[in-house]
């Protein structure tokens, strides 16, 4: 019935036509039989007759199972994927968040180096007046282990402005200008009370030498007239009670225009001065209780002008002493008496020292703990031959602009040569507690000598020895007041920089003069102290000031710094031996970078650094040193520590 009903619906029109109809025909009756056979099998098997819907056709049944099975795996495989990309993204999500993290850790460390950039390569650093009026012209400065400062200038020129306490007078018959003076030619300077308190000091102190001892006392030496074979001693104290004690005639020669340097055992060398070609020690000894020739300084000295005064002196690691004078330089084992290396005459062959007045420092001494300690010497500065001779006859030439450094440890030691930004005559050269050289004071033409200098150089200059030649000279900002002849600089114990004096005159001149009388102090804060990098400063906090230390032993220091700040690879040590500074040179000056470094947190912003102290007395001679941390060329202040 079922094909009628299809034949006659489709209406065929031929035979091959008629013959796949029939044979789908067929088929579909097949299928028909099979699922009535189906539905009569199941309800056999049923005990009670159930109610059943009425099943779709079997085409629609299976497309639907088929289509829900592909739906639900399609499902199931998004799902998955889902979960896989959600698990990704969280690992993302802490990836990046790592990332960013230690992006913004390398950019707060840049940023921090980039503001330390900007302090080190832009012109920096400020002046403050201290004192307008400290009664004399600081000719002379020794910072003391009590933060006060001993100033003197001389005794032969009249009057001070300041007057000696309680009624004193000095009454010395032998006195060119004064017998009888009432007013002090010596002062103490408190740093902390930044205050003054007159001295009394007896004997003509004009241009003469000195270094503080091992246990802090100030020996002094020579000068003028009658004070030229004197010592003098200032022992420091907490009260108005220490003052001058003088001892005449101790030395065995005038020294005027002589050098200090303290010696590995204690005692001190004086070499040269003016018409002196020798050297003797002090406290005196039954073996060495005389002076000594030294024929290199007869070999250096210009005759009438000198340009071999105040030498460069300097102790160098193995024990021997660094001898500069004029333009070259020697070895001296001064406890034989022999010459054991002459170095090359400086590029130029120009005098560097007094009345051609450059300046030298013995730079940082680092890897104490080395098998081999290297040591090299800066010389910056001076006038050319000639300058002397033409300036008496107002023909002030320019200064010399060059350095020279030498490695004077080297088998064959030779001068490199550099160029400094501003050249300088009668420039004082100071270490920094971060090693680095500051180059302050002076003029750009003329020499040292009663009014022989002109054209003030007011911008110090910043000398960094560890970057490369060509990029080691920083210039500073400028003081408003020149610091001519007899004009002096030393490091205080906060870091800041005392400047003072300037006095190119015979006698004092307040009024008439291109360049008065100076009696004023002020201090020059390098651009560590920039309120700014507070942040990065780091603070003592053990061993307490004035310590003892020994030789060749480990030392714990304990410092704190502001959280988060701390670089643990940009912290070093540094001990400074505090010097005696007149016309232009910077006697018993020492930097020493202490080996170690291993850093350990011991509290909230606290840690503790261990270094090991200077194994020898050739490398540190015992005395006081001023003792500093330095991170990212930041110094600390200083405490005072002994090392004997």
């Amino acid at each position: 019935m079922k094909e009628t009903i299809v034949e006659k619906s489709r209406n065929p029109t031929d035979d091959s036509t008629r013959r796949r109809m029939r044979s789908c025909a067929s088929k579909e009756m097949s299928k028909n039989q099979n699922i009535k056979k189906h539905w009569t099998d199941k309800d056999a098997q049923s005990s009670s007759p159930k109610k059943i819907n009425q099943p779709q056709p079997y085409e629609a049944q299976d497309e639907r199972n088929y289509s829900n099975e592909k739906l639900n795996k399609i499902m199931n495989d998004i799902r998955l994927r889902q979960d896989q990309i959600i698990a990704q993204q969280v690992d993302l999500k802490y990836e990046v968040r790592a990332i960013r993290r230690s992006v913004d850790d390398k950019i707060a460390v840049f940023l921090e180096e980039l503001k330390i950039i900007r302090v080190k390569y832009a012109a920096g650093g400020k002046w403050d007046i201290l004192q307008s009026n400290i009664g004399i012209s600081a000719m002379h400065m020794q910072l003391l282990n009590n933060d006060k400062v001993v100033i003197f200038d001389r005794t032969d020129f009249g009057p001070s402005n300041i007057s000696l306490p309680n009624g004193r007078c000095r009454n010395d018959p032998n006195d060119l200008a004064l017998k009888i003076d009432c007013t002090a030619h010596s002062v103490e300077y408190s740093v902390d009370a930044n205050s003054v308190r007159p001295l009394m000091v007896l004997t003509n102190t004009w241009c003469s030498s000195g270094a503080a001892m091992p246990d802090g006392t100030l020996l002094q030496t020579g000068g003028f007239n009658d004070g030229d074979h004197n010592v003098r001693t200032f022992k420091p104290c907490n009260d108005s009670s220490c003052d001058w004690q003088e001892n005449n005639n101790l030395l065995a020669q005038r020294r005027w225009y002589a050098t200090n340097h303290i010696l590995p055992d204690g005692r001190q060398i004086i070499i040269g001065g003016r018409g002196q070609f020798n050297y003797e020690f002090y406290p005196k000894t039954p073996s060495a209780d005389k002076s000594y020739n030294l024929p290199f300084l007869v070999q250096t000295y210009d005759r009438n002008i000198q340009n071999n005064l105040y030498p460069f002196v300097f102790l160098n690691v193995d024990g021997n002493l660094f001898i500069f004078a004029n333009n070259r330089a020697i070895l001296f084992d001064y406890t034989k008496g022999v010459v054991v290396k002459t170095y090359p005459t400086i590029p130029g062959g120009d005098p560097r020292n007094y009345p051609s007045s450059g300046s030298a420092v013995l730079l940082p001494l680092k890897n104490l703990q080395g098998g081999s300690i290297g040591a090299e010497v800066l010389v910056c500065g001076g006038a050319p031959k000639g300058a002397y001779v033409g300036a008496m006859n107002r023909n002030f030439v320019p200064a010399l602009g060059t350095c020279g450094r030498i490695q004077i440890t080297d088998a064959n030691p030779q001068w490199t040569t550099e160029t400094m930004p501003l050249a300088r005559v009668m420039g004082d050269m100071l270490l920094l507690p971060n090693g680095e050289v500051l180059i302050i004071n002076g003029a750009s033409t003329g020499t040292a000598g009663w009014e022989l200098g002109q054209n003030p150089v007011l911008s110090p200059v910043i000398y960094q020895p560890d970057n490369p030649s060509g990029s080691r000279f920083e210039v500073q900002n400028p003081s408003s007041t020149p610091r001519m002849y007899h004009s002096t600089a030393i490091l205080l114990r906060d870091g800041r920089v005392l400047v003072g004096g300037s006095n190119p005159h015979q006698y004092d001149d307040f009024t008439g003069a291109l360049f008065p009388t100076d009696l004023t102090l002020e201090a020059f804060s390098p651009a560590y102290l920039d309120p700014n990098l507070a942040r990065l400063r780091p603070k003592i906090i053990s061993p307490a000031s004035q310590s003892n230390i020994g030789y060749g032993q480990q030392l714990a220091i304990r410092f704190s710094i502001p959280p988060g700040r701390l670089s643990k690879n940009l912290v070093t040590v540094t001990m400074v031996a505090p010097s005696f500074t007149t016309d232009s040179f910077s006697m018993n000056q020492r930097l020493l970078v202490l080996s170690g470094g291993n850093i350990t947190a011991v509290g909230l912003s606290k840690y503790q650094i261990l270094v090991v102290t200077p194994g020898s007395h050739n490398l540190a001679p015992p005395g006081y040193y001023l003792l500093f941390v330095v991170h990212q060329d930041i110094p600390s202040e200083g405490i005072w520590v002994q090392i004997k």
